[in-house]
């Protein structure tokens, strides 16, 4: 029994490395997720960008930065869904789910012991560029597009179609962008797939 418990082996995370030691504490393996890593840093650099949209979400006007509140832009609807949606849709996908895909990328190559290579490495990459690159520039378009639309139509007497003349300029780079973000979470799961029934 004795025996048994010694050759148990213990795991300890740290925030790059899975490390497996057993109960003497020597350790067994230490692997590190490169996918990992970029993915997290990339939320870190989504998390900074929107930290600074909301920076001047709430101080743009007073500085002198922004022509409007946005809270105004927020609370007028109109166009400014387009910049609700669009912040919103930064925070979930751009900062927290790409955070959450992290813990994917960490749990195939550290839990199940699985080195991404080959074609699933090339789709990890996909994954990486393409999603991050789509959804940032899908959502920071919307936010562009839905406060310039609510400024359009501060002058008296604009009326809806002052602001659809600046939304329309968004339209298509909202499409293409979230296209190149559906191509990249596609080449991700194609990935996972691969790598999950994959023995090695």
């Amino acid at each position: 029994m004795q025996a048994r418990l010694r050759k148990r082996k213990v795991y300890t995370r740290s925030l790059w490395n899975f490390t497996v030691t057993d109960e003497e504490g020597r350790e067994l393996q230490n692997k590190g997720s490169q996918m990992a890593k970029y993915f997290l840093y990339a939320a870190i650099i989504h998390g900074g960008i929107a930290a600074f949209v909301t920076f001047l979400g709430a101080f743009g006007d007073i500085i002198g930065v922004l022509p409007l509140a946005v809270a105004r832009v927020i609370a007028g609807g109109g166009p400014g869904m387009w910049f609700t949606v669009g912040y919103v849709m930064y925070t979930i996908v751009g900062v927290v789910a790409t955070a959450v895909t992290s813990l994917f990328y960490y749990y195939i190559e550290n839990v199940e012991g699985k080195v991404y290579k080959g074609a699933a490495k090339a789709l990890s990459w996909i994954h990486l560029i393409l999603g991050n690159i789509g959804v940032a520039g899908a959502s920071l378009c919307a936010m562009w597009g839905g406060y310039y639309g609510a400024v359009a139509m501060l002058p008296k007497g604009a009326t809806t179609l002052d602001a659809h003349h600046v939304l329309v300029l968004v339209e298509q780079p909202i499409a293409a962008f979230i296209g190149l973000a559906l191509i990249g979470f596609f080449a991700g799961g194609l990935g996972y797939l691969s790598m999950m029934r994959s023995k090695s």
